[in-house]
C-alpha cells in the first residue's frame, strides 16, 4: 500500500462499540475513537447504513458475510484506514483473518495505531 497521512482521524459519534471502549492507550487515541473511525469508514467506504453499522458486534462477519466487503472494495477500505488513522499498512499486514470479523478489523486497527 502507498504511505499515506492524514490530518487526524474524522470519525462519527454514534454506535456500539466492541469491548472495554474506555481503554487508552498512551501511544493513540482512545478505543472507543478508534471504533468510532472504524464505523466510519466502513459505512463511508462501503455504503453501508449507519444502524447496519452500529449493530455491528466483535463476531460479527464481515468478508464473505457483508456482500459490499468483496476484493475490489478491500483495497479502499484498507486506503482508508490508512488515511483516517494515519497508519500504515504493510501488504503482509494483510490476511483474510483480519477482515473475517469486525472484532478482528478493529483489533487490527488498535495494533497499528499503537504502532506507529
Amino acid at each position: 500500500m502507498d504511505i499515506r497521512t492524514a490530518e487526524g482521524c474524522r470519525g462519527k459519534e454514534g454506535g456500539a462499540s466492541v469491548g472495554d471502549t474506555e481503554a487508552l492507550d498512551a501511544a493513540g487515541p482512545p478505543r472507543a475513537e478508534i471504533d468510532r473511525t472504524l464505523r466510519s469508514i466502513l459505512r463511508d467506504v462501503l455504503g453501508l447504513d449507519e444502524d447496519r453499522v452500529a449493530e455491528f458486534s466483535a463476531d460479527s462477519g464481515l468478508f464473505g458475510h457483508v456482500p459490499e466487503l468483496d476484493s475490489m472494495a478491500v483495497a479502499g477500505l484498507l486506503t482508508e484506514i490508512e488515511d483516517r488513522l494515519e497508519i500504515i499498512i504493510e501488504d503482509d499486514d494483510v490476511d483474510g483473518e483480519m477482515l473475517e470479523t469486525y472484532g478482528g478489523l478493529l483489533a487490527f486497527a488498535e495494533a497499528k495505531v499503537v504502532e506507529r
